[in-house]
């Protein structure tokens, strides 16, 4: 906690929320990290807030129904029935998540008959840049405003000035509806949270080097050299004009300062509620499921017979290539092929979300005879099909170094390019069923602001390696104490701008390390990964929420009083 932060609540009372309205694109919408920061911390503010905590995200379930949606028309069903009068198309129910919060879901597609008004009005009081808008700027924007409307009618039926409350937004994509807040509803304190510098994410996304030149960078500048002058521009206002600016991670904050010009108030870093997690018995049962899962998709993909004593290690998180190192794994696992301490055949999954087409036919037809075979499949590398193979980064690079899946590798690399939901077609496990089946996690990742799949990982026992680049290896090292090894369960590396080849060598060498260890020396490890993650529970984090909370609400109270 920072200190001034201590001596402000030592002398004054915090001041906490009789309501919370929080916004995102992802609230009952799996595309990405933000949907589990959200719903994962749910249900401690759930328990906390009873139904005093609402969430709000955009309605695009037309053709089928959201599977993290239930709506219950009996909730708040009068201001329902006001709020399409007022020409707001609203569905109320709850988040199908741990605690079953309230949401609503707003349709947005109205808005964009507006747009230009709105974005007028934006530039008027706020000078956000809109003209070079493009891609999701629009339908974000439309969202972020229709999901303001809709707290401004609840407020306005519901609530009055006696009541504490807090309009927390998450992202760029939500910043328009925080401004709204702030100028209609100043009563209201605003909460800004940025889970990644759209500059920052989009600098290392463009092969620039972030951190050696992060102090010489300007964001204004940058944003104009990158085409991102809209999404910097809304961001950046919001982060000015909110009555609490934060985000997830120190490394993150260092780029709010230099790009966004606003030190953050509060650092909010990522918790994580372990609640699905099984336990004992259940546990044991569901590695073994999992790993049984995907040996049998791998032996017949490959047309062998890897046993259970396979060292089964994984990468997954969105496809960007670089800044999730994707790249660095394929290159260390090539080096692995070569390695002559390792001492366990490895079997190693790519778990990206690609440009998926369809499951593989003859892929599905060998899953279904369970009988063994000698011969591998045409494309022995990949377990669906896609709609761009010849350009995909992840077969271009394994191709590039004739990475083939042969009989005799000792390393054997397989791109599961699809969301784990459990109805893939090949798998058909969820993501959670399947990462407990690993022996070993692997995120190299150069831009990672928090990094929520080593955090699951090891909620699960699975020791993983990181890089000090990500906020999590960042917390983990000041966990440890020193830069994290293998035996405390999570290796840290270090990553620079720079280092690609000698990060690369270091995953090959954990992993090679990790091979000849003892069940003795594995259980340890398992044992250091869970205890590591129960100190990043939300219960253990929430406290830093509470004080980004009561710097909002403090600036909201100064302005009732005035």
């Amino acid at each position: 906690m920072q200190p001034y932060l201590e001596l402000h609540l030592m002398i004054n009372k915090q001041l906490i929320p009789d309501y919370i309205f929080e916004s995102s694109w992802e609230v009952c919408n799996k595309v990405g990290g933000i949907y589990t920061v959200l719903s994962s911390r749910a249900k401690t503010l759930q328990d906390r807030m009873k139904d005093r905590i609402i969430f709000i995200g955009p309605d695009f379930w037309k053709k089928k129904e959201s599977p993290y949606f239930k709506e219950d028309n009996s909730l708040f069903a009068e201001w329902q029935w006001e709020a399409k009068e007022q020409g707001l198309n609203v569905r109320v129910g709850r988040w199908t998540v741990p605690g079953e919060p309230i949401a609503i879901l707003v349709d947005f597609q109205p808005y964009f008959e507006k747009k230009n008004e709105i974005y007028t009005w934006l530039w008027e009081h706020y000078q956000v840049d809109s003209l070079h808008a493009y891609g999701d700027y629009d339908e974000a924007s439309m969202f972020s405003y229709a999901a303001a409307l809709v707290v401004e009618s609840f407020y306005n039926h519901f609530l009055s000035t006696e009541q504490k409350v807090i309009y927390h937004a998450n992202e760029w994509m939500c910043g328009l509806g925080a401004l709204y807040i702030n100028q209609r509803l100043p009563q209201v304190g605003t909460v800004f949270t940025t889970h990644a510098t759209s500059i920052g994410r989009s600098i290392a996304g463009n092969q620039k080097p972030l951190y050696d030149y992060l102090y010489a960078y300007n964001g204004d500048q940058m944003a104009g050299e990158l085409n991102m002058q809209s999404k910097h521009s809304i961001e950046k206002q919001t982060a000015m004009n909110v009555d609490c600016f934060t985000t997830v991670s120190d490394i993150t904050a260092k780029e709010c300062v230099e790009l966004l010009d606003k030190p953050v108030d509060v650092v909010l870093p990522n918790g994580f509620d372990n609640s699905f997690v099984p336990k004992g018995p259940a546990f044991a049962r569901k590695r073994k499921a999992a790993r049984k899962r995907l040996l049998e998709v791998a032996n017949a993909l490959l047309g062998e017979s890897l046993d259970d004593d396979t060292l089964i290690v994984s990468t997954s998180g969105r496809y960007e290539f670089r800044n999730k190192g994707i790249d660095v794994f394929v290159e260390a696992m090539n080096r692995l092929l070569r390695d002559r301490d390792l001492k366990k055949n490895v079997l190693a999954f790519i778990e990206v979300p690609g440009w998926v087409g369809e499951p593989r036919k003859d892929l599905q037809q060998r899953l279904a005879t369970a009988t063994t075979y000698e011969e591998p499949l045409e494309v022995p590398q990949v377990t669906h099909w896609l709609h761009n193979m010849s350009h995909d980064h992840v077969l271009g690079m394994m191709k590039y170094y004739d990475m083939h899946n042969r009989r005799d590798d000792r390393v054997k690399v397989v791109f599961l390019p699809c969301y784990l939901d459990g109805d893939d077609g090949i798998v058909n496990m969820t993501y959670y069923d399947l990462v407990l089946g690993n022996d070993l996690c692997v995120y190299p990742s150069y831009y990672e602001p928090w990094g929520y799949t080593p955090l699951e990982a090891v909620a699960f026992k699975v020791p993983c390696i990181t890089t000090d680049l990500a906020g999590f290896g960042l917390w983990a090292n000041g966990v440890f104490g020193h830069n994290g090894e293998l035996a405390d369960g999570v290796k840290v590396i270090h990553r620079t701008d720079y280092n690609y080849s000698e990060v690369a060598d270091s995953i090959k060498d954990a992993v090679a390390e990790f091979s000849t260890m003892t069940k003795k020396q594995v259980d340890e490890c398992r044992k250091n990964a869970e205890a590591l993650s129960k100190k990043a529970l939300w219960s253990e984090f929430i406290k830093y929420y509470d004080e980004a909370y009561d710097i909002a609400l403090r600036k909201a109270e100064s302005r009732k009083s005035k």
